[in-house]
This record gives structure tokens, C-alpha cells and sequence, in this order.
């Protein structure tokens, strides 16, 4: 069998795994690689030579500089700003997308969408609005930013260097941006003035108690003397049960302590703040004894006050019918008194009355119980487990109250839930806990925070590093990954980030598929499979101008990163491209420019870039909600960028 049918294939069967999603794409990827050795396409001693590709370099280091961003307070300043909007859809929707248009074309596209993703978060809530208008937006935004600078985007940096290897000398730092401006300036307005009308407005809030509707959920059980719970820890209860029930608070001498926090073990008289369900309540009762707490007192307490306020009419009878036996000039003065007494009643009843249904409204307090939202990304040790095998408690400190999924809570055991990407989860656990265990599960906080301008030293310190090495690449003085890699390195020296949140900031999922793919990409080249397909394409379109078949590829290219992962699809069409431009006889340079920009532009699903999947959660979208909004947009896109390639880059 020839080389080029095994290379198809290999890749044939890498795009159905990517399609499916039921694997990891770094795993597919590795796959891949592994399976292209044993077929003899790549070489054994070159298998894993495209770690080590300054593509890969480039892109870890500009991970770890802009984690250092965030560290230093940079982006902190400018969301701080980004919140003074006011409460105009329109401001709010372009302070955001502006912001993170201009953020994406110097750091990583995902790192500046998670930045933006608690403030849009927060503008929702200070203004009672549905945060599905602005989280689309916020996320397409991201990926146009990504096209204007060579750092913004791992396609970029890719397609950079496969020029490198084919005319011997790399794109620069800002030869991406002609092009890449004004596609990006074409879609900004595009998703202001039409875009976010298309977007789907879901119906729930932005709030915590909206979107999991916490209130309904929490009970209170009191441990009864001869209950099963007395005496036991809260681990020895949730094992009693063989449930994953969060127990969020444990109330003491009216004292409550956080659940996370309660190592203690349960005596009688104390209550239980719980997240349950009516079937938790049963399996509650049956296993463990526990009895409705503060309800129950309610309740004996209002028979109480029933029967007091009906010996108290008896008594009101019976002096009324001494009254009228009474001389009148004696008995006006005692009625009087008697009408104001009995009115004082009335009203004292009437405030109790509604103190009850101000209680019953609002639900159990849950003050103080430091509750906190996460999103789950695309890289998160969370997919595809369940929160027993995660151990969440045990080892994070952390108990999961709830999920929600597609805008919704869902209603099964938590312990039956098997975690997705975009998932958003209810969490308890103290500050320190939240801040260092959603890092190292892989998850992205939603909540409200408090904004840190960071040490101004370390934020001059940041930006000094970064600029010193832009302008090292600028004069060539050194390349982009080594310029990049020693300003990161220099960071992690200074102090602007810890060493230990330097690595946390490097994404292990996309170097793997970024190492992996390279000789696999290198293969469908040496192969001849790439020559073939221009081959083919040229044989279907050969008699039409070059620009038709630029425009082919251009909507091939983002079709495939709209399912696949747009680093991955750069790596496969950067050959093809690269063959057609041979094939044309016309310069290289246009068609690597259509994969790096149509690589970028994965707006028909949520699953094309790690942006769309992030948002999907808090913003209550489907999967086919994407395109509504993304089809025109990728028109939009394509109308801008051909003229402009051409313009900029001439055949």
C-alpha cells in the first residue's frame, strides 16, 4: 500500500476520533503520531522531534507570559475600567469585545476570555440581564483578536513557521496584521451593529440562585437522640448513605460552621444545612434518621400559638359577657380598652404572618456559606469523571452542591454526573481551597471577584519584559520562540509569577497536539498526499482563477476547524496550501495567509475552540445556537479577508 493511502487513513480515522469526541484530542493526536512510526511514514528517531518544534516553544512561552499578566495586575486595570459602562447593552457589549479583541492579539485568545469572563459575568448581575447576549460576543471576539498579531493565536505561530521551512524566513510579529485588523475590525462591527441580535436570549439570570435555583433544594435535618448520624463524622455519614450529599453547614449553640470545614463528629441537637431532593430526603430518614430541623419546630410552634390564640378568644367571650351586665358609665372606659387590646393582637398577629411568608420566600439563609461557580474547560482532569473518582472532597477541599448543563440544573445524583466541558458547577470551600484546587482541576471561576490592581512594580516589571521582547523580534535580533522564551524565563525570575503557576500556565493538552500533529502534518507532505489532494483540486478548479480556488480553501480550512482543533487544522492545510501554490506557480505567501486566518475562525460550533465551549455553560447555549450568529459572521470574514490577502499579499 502506498504511503499516501496510509497517511489518509491515519488521518481519515484522527478526524472521525476528533469528530467524536470521545477521547481527548491530544490522545488522538498521540495516537496518530504513534501509529504513523509503526506504519513506517514517520521516522522512529523523528517521532518526537515536533516537541521540540519552535512552534511548540513559542506557543508554551507565550502561556506562561500571559499567566504573568494576569498575576501582575495588567489585565485587572483594565477590567476595573471595562465595569464603569453603565447599564447600556450597547457600551457593555463593545467595552467587553473591544477589550478582548485587543488583549487576544498579545496573549493567548483563551487566557483573555477567561480574564473577561467573570466581569461579563458580573456586568449581567449588577444589571439583572440574561449574560447570554454578551458571553457570544465576548467569545468570538477572542478568536478575531488571535488574527492580528503572530502571538495571538497557535494557528498563526504554526503557519509562521511552515514558512520558514518552505522560503526560509518566518512571517514576523506583525505581518499577520494588515490582514488580520481589518478582519478583525469588520467583525467587531459586524457582532455590534447585527451580530448580538442573532445571539439567542436565554431566559435565566446570571445569578447563582437563578441559574441552580438553590433555594428549593436546601433543607434542614436535625440529629435526633436515637438517630443513626449521632456520634458520627460527616465522611462516616455520606458513607453510612452510600450518597454524595453536600453538607453545607452544621449549626451548633446557633453557631454554623461551613460543612467543608466541620471535622467534628455530629451530636444530638445539631442541625444540617443539606443540598436534597425529595429521594435524598427519603434515603435521609431511612439510613441515617434525620428528621426535618427547623420546620418541625415551626410547626409545633404554631400549634402552640393556635392554641394560645384560642384560649384567648374564650376568655375575650366570657369577658364581653361580663361586660354587658355592667353599669354603662363603667363599661365604656373597659371596652375600649378591650377594642384597643384586641386590635394590638390583630397586628401582632398580621407582622407574624408576614415575617412567615418573608422566611418562606426567601428560603434558607445561605449566608456565609461561601459558595462559588466554576466553569469546567476543554483540558480539565474533570471530563469524563465522576466526582467519587475525583475525590473532591478528600483531596481539593472542596464539596460540589450542584451542575448545570445547556442553561439547566440537572436533576440526577451528583454522584452519578459525569463531568463535560462547558459544564458549570455550584461549589463550597474556603477561599485559599477554591483559588488553588479550580486551577489544578482545571476550571474557570465565574463568581463575582474583588479586582486586584497587583504591585505596580511587577505590572511595570511585566510589561518591560513583554516589550523587550517584541522589540528583540521586531529588529531580529532573535527569534520569536527564543525572544518569547526568555522573557517568560525571565518572569518566572523576577517574581511576576511563581514557578509553580508558570507550569500550571503551560496547557500540556495542546502541546501534545501540537507535537504530535507536526510529523503527522510532515508526513502527508514527504507522502506526496498533500501534492495529490492539490493535485486533485487543481484538476476540478484548474480552469478557474487562482482566487476561486483561495476562496475553496479558505472555506474548506474553517470548516474543519469548526470540528476539529484550529492548530491541528493549520498543521494539515498548511502543506496542502503550500502544494497548490506550486501547482498555480504563484507565491506561497496568500494561500498560508487564507489556512492561518480561516484556521482561526471557528464560529459555526461549540466545539471548534476552547472560547465557544467555555461560554456555553454560563450562557445557557445549545449547539445549535452557535451558528446564527457565526454563519454570518464567517461571511462576513471571508468577504474581508480574500481582498485584503490579495491587497497585502499578492499571487
Amino acid at each position: 500500500m502506498a504511503d499516501h493511502t496510509l497517511v489518509f487513513i491515519v488521518l481519515g480515522m484522527t478526524l472521525l476520533a476528533f469528530v467524536w469526541g470521545h477521547f481527548r484530542y491530544d490522545l488522538v493526536a498521540l495516537t496518530a503520531l504513534l501509529a504513523s512510526v509503526l506504519l513506517g511514514l514517520v521516522p522512529g528517531e523523528e517521532a518526537f522531534y515536533g516537541f521540540g518544534h519552535p512552534a511548540v516553544i513559542t506557543v508554551a512561552a507565550v502561556l506562561v507570559l500571559s499567566r504573568g499578566f494576569e498575576r501582575s495586575g495588567v489585565v485587572d486595570v483594565i477590567a476595573e475600567q471595562v465595569l464603569k459602562v453603565g447599564d447600556r447593552l450597547f457600551l457593555q457589549l463593545a467595552a467587553l469585545t473591544c477589550t478582548v479583541v485587543v488583549l487576544s492579539g498579545f496573549m493567548n485568545n483563551v487566557g483573555a476570555l477567561a480574564l473577561l469572563l467573570p466581569v461579563a459575568m458580573r456586568l449581567a448581575r449588577e444589571h439583572d440581564a440574561s449574560p447570554s447576549v454578551l458571553l457570544m460576543p465576548l467569545a468570538f471576539g477572542s478568536l478575531l483578536g488571535g488574527l492580528t498579531t503572530l502571538i495571538g493565536t497557535p494557528p498563526n505561530i504554526i503557519i509562521a513557521s511552515y514558512r520558514g521551512s518552505v522560503s526560509g524566513e518566518n512571517f514576523g510579529m506583525f505581518s499577520f496584521a494588515p490582514v488580520g485588523v481589518a478582519v478583525a475590525l469588520a467583525g467587531l462591527a459586524f457582532i455590534l451593529l447585527i451580530g448580538w441580535r442573532l445571539v439567542p436570549q436565554r431566559a435565566g439570570k446570571a445569578s447563582t440562585e437563578a441559574m441552580f435555583d438553590t433555594a428549593n433544594y436546601l433543607v434542614e435535618l436535625r440529629v435526633g437522640e436515637e438517630s443513626k448520624a449521632n456520634g458520627l463524622t460527616l465522611r462516616e455519614l455520606q458513607q453510612e448513605l452510600e450518597e454524595t450529599i453536600p453538607v453545607l453547614a452544621v449549626v451548633r449553640d446557633d453557631k454554623r460552621r461551613a460543612g467543608h470545614a466541620f471535622f467534628g463528629t455530629l451530636q444530638e441537637g445539631d442541625i444540617l444545612l443539606m443540598e436534597a431532593g425529595p429521594e435524598e430526603m427519603k434515603l435521609l430518614e431511612d439510613k441515617a434518621g434525620l428528621r426535618l430541623g427547623k420546620k418541625a419546630e415551626d410547626e409545633e410552634q404554631e400549634a402552640k400559638e393556635k392554641e394560645a390564640e384560642d384560649e384567648e378568644q374564650t376568655a375575650e367571650k366570657g369577658e364581653q359577657a361580663e361586660k354587658r351586665s355592667e353599669i354603662s358609665q363603667k363599661a365604656e372606659p373597659r371596652e375600649e380598652a378591650a377594642t384597643d387590646k384586641k386590635q394590638a393582637k390583630k397586628k401582632e398577629k398580621e407582622e407574624k404572618k408576614e415575617k412567615k411568608e418573608k422566611k418562606e420566600k426567601s428560603g434558607v439563609d445561605t449566608e456565609g456559606l461561601q459558595l462559588a461557580e466554576a466553569v469546567v474547560r476543554n483540558d480539565s482532569m474533570m471530563v469524563n469523571r465522576t466526582v467519587t473518582q475525583l475525590r473532591l472532597h478528600n483531596q481539593f477541599g472542596l464539596h460540589l452542591v450542584a451542575v448545570a448543563r445547556d442553561g439547566g440544573r440537572l436533576k440526577q445524583r451528583l454522584r452519578e454526573i459525569r463531568f463535560r466541558p462547558g459544564d458549570v458547577l455550584l461549589l463550597q470551600g474556603g477561599e485559599s481551597e477554591l483559588t488553588e484546587s479550580l486551577a489544578t482541576l482545571g476550571c474557570l471561576p465565574l463568581a463575582s471577584r474583588n479586582l486586584t490592581l497587583g504591585q505596580p512594580r511587577m505590572l511595570l516589571a511585566s510589561l518591560g519584559i513583554f516589550g523587550a521582547a517584541i522589540l528583540a523580534i521586531l529588529l531580529g535580533l532573535l527569534p520569536a520562540a527564543v525572544a518569547l522564551s526568555c522573557a517568560a524565563l525571565l518572569a518566572l525570575l523576577v517574581g511576576v509569577l511563581p514557578l509553580r503557576e508558570g507550569y500550571q500556565a503551560i496547557d500540556g493538552p495542546v502541546i501534545v497536539l501540537l507535537g504530535a500533529m507536526i510529523p503527522v502534518g510532515q508526513a502527508l507532505e514527504t507522502s506526496g498526499g498533500a501534492a495529490l489532494i492539490a493535485e486533485t483540486l487543481l484538476i476540478w478548479g484548474g480552469h478557474w482563477p487562482a482566487v476561486v480556488t483561495l476562496v475553496g480553501l479558505f472555506v474548506i480550512t474553517m470548516m474543519l476547524s469548526d470540528i476539529i482543533n484550529n492548530a491541528a487544522a493549520a498543521v494539515l492545510m498548511a502543506p496542502i496550501a503550500a502544494s497548490l501554490a506550486d501547482g498555480f506557480g504563484a507565491s506561497v505567501d496568500p494561500f498560508l495567509m487564507v489556512v492561518a486566518v480561516s484556521a482561526s475562525c471557528a464560529f459555526l460550533t461549540p466545539i471548534g475552540h476552547q472560547s465557544n465551549t467555555l461560554v456555553m455553560g454560563p450562557g445557557g447555549y445549545r449547539f445549535g445556537d452557535y451558528w446564527k450568529m457565526g454563519l454570518p459572521l464567517e461571511l462576513v470574514v471571508l468577504a474581508v479577508a480574500i481582498p485584503m490577502i490579495l491587497l497585502v499579499w499578492p499571487l
